[in-house]
């Protein structure tokens, strides 16, 4: 049970500072490059930087949601047998 409070206090963390983080696919880099002349690089490079930590972090969040989901339900089976 301790592993999995640290595990999700883990998760929590991660999540919370997702948004220090600073990365870049090839194309999101290129789509900088491209609108680097129209002056509005920090806004586009913080909007690109939000959406690829977002896709980054939904599958892991979902996995998450699951299997807290299923450690409830065989938890409960258990209590019941």
């Amino acid at each position: 049970m301790v592993k999995f409070k640290v595990f999700f206090l883990f998760l929590a963390f991660s999540v919370l500072f997702l948004s220090n983080s600073v990365a870049q696919c090839a194309m999101c880099r290129a789509t900088l490059e491209t609108n680097v002349s129209n002056g509005s690089q920090e806004q586009l490079a913080s909007t690109l930087n939000f959406g690829i930590m977002y896709l980054f972090a939904a599958p892991y969040l979902l996995v998450a949601t699951v299997g807290f989901v299923w450690y409830k339900q065989s938890k409960k089976a258990k209590e019941q047998q």
